[in-house]
């Protein structure tokens, strides 16, 4: 956990009782005021495969404006553009195991539907999964490096079968046809197992292990429980998977594939998130989920003791991984206060390399927050963890309009990562309270499941609890505010407008659910291996549940919004539709109620965009500026109701 960073001046006076107040005044901060322009430029790194003869990384990087790929060298240097693209985002996949082609991957302008792509020697870049409407999903590469696996629900719009393609010539074969709606989670090395999950429920999957030689599929897990297979044993003995069975929190167990027999590897106080072997089984890299933070540990596989990492001071390690010859490392280190950079280190020299800087060098790192983890009491007595960020600038003598983010999910959890938006609503004066309310992950599977069948409600007072922690914070002017959220905190936003309308001054709904019957009808065709699980966590809208999700709905209730409302949307969204927003907003103008609307034409479930960020957040600070900073009130009448559209 991380204590939040006070800086006090001392003022040296004769008489500290008369100068009381002032002191007061100087527990706040004086921080520089950035632009979201500033902010946004703020570079987002990811991947970090390493080619064949471990000299360069392949990443994706949105320096340009969006996200295209780049090489770079591994112990840094200058970028080298592999896609050059001004419209569709470009994400890398890997380097070829025995040259220097690359995959790479793109959807439609965030339409979900991606596709695998080919980089060649000659700088040619080919689509490998072109048929129409269908996603492919690169899954990793076979043990001789000739080969690769990927799933597509080409033959089947509604599950995703196994394929692996042959390098040499770019045929693929099917490995395993999905009729069952089971998810692919990992393949032996000796291509002879697969594992497979089966959604149950919110919380519950049972996990299977197919032979591909005999098609006979065995399930591992004796009784109903969370199961995820992590990976398969080098020498193709054992799967290694997490289980929450007869505990609050996953943990990773070993099934061995001939005896049958399971044994506990390793347990710890909080969820097991990822296990995985190196290439050469030296290393298992272990992922926990610590309060909401990653917590990494590499084990060595031969004295099952954690190795040293590099040490990075008060920064964390986020993700790592290997070169295939494993002298290679490269790590993310970041924190809730500072983007994730990337790093290398060698293991035979001992040296690490600062591959990225991806701070903006306008911005001053001590002008960014350092979030604190909090935890408050909800209505009922149900401890809710929370991330607090408090601006600089705040004092008991300058109090500041807060926020209460809610997540996206269901099932979401917001972690102690690094933003750009909230560090930018942070600096502009805006304190952030980012709820875990019940039913988010990471808390254990009673606090998971918490919300099941009761969204809108027990959950929607948790962030009102939280509204109400915030007011009692001396630091805060607590009848200025906000709830703000995307997707299912989207659906959080209007809910508190519309069923506590209250509550909170202002909503800012980020692509959010408003018509759960619809949306629970329209998913996407591949979500079909979880329609069940979400039918049993909100409702089945096709049958009597339809009643309840109409009564939780906000769109039929929105004659009860009184508060100013800010939406944003994209029209390409394939999980919550461009008319969830469009029927919302007309709704709410009937009100007479201040309504902005902003709308990306060539976005999706998200904005990824510079430029679209750049128009969404600084919308979004620029309405709460006007309701919530009383030299910005609007004068009667103005802003009553604005649209904003954003053309490709």
């Amino acid at each position: 956990m991380k204590h939040f960073l006070f800086i006090f001046l001392i003022l040296l006076c004769s008489s500290c009782k008369d100068n009381k107040d002032a002191q007061k005044e100087d527990t706040a901060m004086t921080v520089q005021q950035y632009t979201i322009e500033q902010f946004m430029d703020n570079e987002a790194v990811g991947g970090g495969s390493f080619s064949y003869d471990n000299s360069k990384l392949l990443i994706s990087s949105n320096r340009s404006g969006i996200y295209n790929v780049y090489t770079v060298p591994t112990t840094g240097g200058n970028y080298t553009p592999v896609t050059a693209s001004d419209s569709t985002s470009y994400f890398a996949e890997s380097f070829f195991p025995h040259d220097d082609r690359m995959l790479l991957s793109a959807d439609g302008n965030g339409d979900e539907i991606d596709h695998i792509f080919l980089r060649d020697s000659t700088g040619t870049i080919k689509d490998l999964t072109p048929e129409k409407e269908a996603k492919a999903q690169f899954y990793g590469w076979a043990k001789d490096g000739k080969s690769f696996y990927f799933g597509s629900n080409k033959m089947n719009p509604k599950f995703f079968d196994v394929y692996e393609m042959d390098v040499s010539n770019f045929n693929s074969k099917m490995i395993y046809q999905n009729n069952d709606g089971l998810n692919f989670s990992a393949i032996s090395k000796d291509k002879n197992h697969i594992a497979l999950v089966q959604s149950l429920n919110t919380n519950d999957s049972d996990l299977y292990v197919y032979n591909v030689k005999t098609r006979q599929k065995t399930k591992i897990n004796t009784n109903q429980s969370s199961n995820s297979a992590q990976d398969f044993s080098n020498d193709n003995s054992a799967l290694y998977y997490t289980t929450d069975d007869g505990a609050e929190f996953s943990y990773l167990m070993k099934y061995d594939l001939n005896t049958k027999e399971t044994t506990t590897v390793l347990q710890k106080p909080w969820d097991i998130m990822g296990a995985g072997f190196t290439e050469q089984g030296s290393y298992m890299v272990v992922y926990v989920n610590e309060d909401g933070k990653n917590a990494i540990e590499v084990i060595d596989t031969k004295t099952n003791k954690p190795i040293a990492l590099p040490d990075f001071g008060d920064q964390s390690i986020t993700s790592v991984g290997f070169s295939n010859d494993e002298k290679w490392m490269r790590l993310y280190v970041g924190g809730s206060n500072t983007p994730s950079n990337l790093f290398t280190y060698n293991f035979e020299t001992k040296q690490k390399y600062q591959i990225t800087n991806v701070l903006n060098d306008e911005i001053h790192p001590e002008d960014l927050v350092t979030a604190k983890v909090v935890r408050y009491k909800s209505f009922d007595g149900v401890e809710i963890p929370a991330i607090y960020y408090l601006p600089h600038q705040a004092s008991e003598n300058n109090k500041v309009p807060a926020m209460v983010w809610v997540h996206g999910g269901p099932g979401g959890q917001t972690r102690q990562n690094f933003s750009s938006m909230i560090q930018y609503m942070v600096n502009q004066g805006y304190a952030v309270l980012a709820v875990n309310n019940r039913g988010s992950s990471g808390y254990g599977k009673t606090f998971y499941q918490m919300d099941d069948l009761n969204h809108g409600e027990k959950d929607l007072q948790d962030c009102v609890e939280g509204k109400n922690w915030l007011a009692t914070q001396p630091e805060i002017d607590g009848s200025k505010i906000v709830i703000i959220g995307g997707s299912y905190g989207g659906y959080m936003t209007m809910a508190a407008l519309t069923y506590a309308p209250e509550e909170f001054d202002v909503g800012v709904n980020l692509f959010g659910v408003t018509n759960w019957i619809r949306t629970l009808k329209s998913i996407p065709p591949y979500w079909e291996s979880m329609r069940k699980s979400l039918y049993l966590e909100l409702g089945d809208p096709y049958t009597a549940d339809s009643v309840r999700l109409k009564r939780i709905s906000p769109l039929f209730h929105t004659d009860k919004v009184t508060k100013p409302l800010i939406v944003l949307q994209g029209s390409k969204d394939p999980r919550v539709l461009q008319v969830e927003s469009d029927e919302i907003v007309a709704g709410v103008r009937k009100n007479g109620v201040p309504v902005e609307y902003v709308l990306f034409e060539d976005e999706g479930h998200g904005f990824i965009k510079k430029e679209n960020q750049i128009e969404a957040y600084s919308r979004v600070v620029q309405f709460l500026d006007t309701y919530l900073k009383a030299d910005k009130q609007p004068v009667d009448g103005e802003l009553k109701s604005t649209e904003i559209k954003a053309e490709d």
